[in-house]
Formats: C-alpha cells, structure tokens, sequence
C-alpha cells in the first residue's frame, strides 16, 4: 500500500484541488473515484463513456473515436488505475478551471507513455470532468 510511500515522500495523504497557476499539483482526492471510474470504462473499450458518469460531461462522438484510435494506435491493453497513477498525473488551475493530466497505465508496460487530458471546473454539484483526448505528449 502507498499510504507508507506518502508518508516518507511528505506528500500529503489527501491532496485539495489548489488554485495555483504557477505550479503543478497532485491529482486532487475529491476527482479520484470519478476518474478511476473514466479509466475503468476506457479500459474496458467503453469511450462513449455509455450511460455516463456522475461528475463527467458526455464525450462526444467524435472525442470517443479519437480515444479509441489513440488506445488502438498505441498497441497495447489499458488497464485500471493502480494507486501510484496518482504520484505522477498532476493538475494545474487555469483561472476558471483546472487541466489536468493522468497518467494511464497498460497491462503490458505498467506506467505508459499514453495520458488522459482534461478539464475541471466547479460547479454547484461538485467538481465536472471533461474529457479533451488520450494521447501521448
């Protein structure tokens, strides 16, 4: 478990979403379930994301078909994020909103070259995702 790696790295256990556009933070605690749910979807070859996803902006057709030849393109087997994805996917605010890049991991490789990138923003409801593409930077 990594609880013991955050506790030596001096990172902290929950990581709050910071408004900082200076610097680049940890993926934020209060996103993780949603995005653990996004990757598992993908990683199960649903990119439409079907049915949706609390917290998660609908992908468009277009976006699900481009994840989809990105994954495809990259030859190899999306799986679940394990817990040290969040030691390496950051987040940075961008005035309105905050981008954010996670790190995707294969079966094949463990941590790959592929990154999910999107948005989120506050709402009412709690934070909303949206997905912009699966690429590698």
């Amino acid at each position: 478990m990594l609880l013991a790696s955050f506790m030596t790295d001096a990172t902290p256990l929950d990581p709050p979403a910071i408004k900082d556009e200076k610097e680049v933070h940890p993926i934020a605690c209060e996103w993780r379930a949603m995005l653990r749910e996004v990757v598992m979807r993908f990683a199960r070859r649903d990119y439409d994301l079907e049915g949706g996803i609390v917290g998660v902006e609908p992908v468009s057709p277009e976006t699900a078909q481009h994840i989809r030849g990105s994954v495809e393109d990259y030859g190899a087997t999306l799986i679940e994020l394990p817990e040290e994805a969040w030691q390496t996917s950051i987040s940075q605010w961008s005035g309105t909103h905050w981008n954010i890049l996670l790190d995707l991991w294969t079966a094949e490789e463990g941590p790959s070259d592929l990154v999910l990138g999107g948005r989120i923003t506050e709402s009412e409801f709690g934070p909303r995702l949206s997905i912009h593409m699966v690429y590698v930077p």
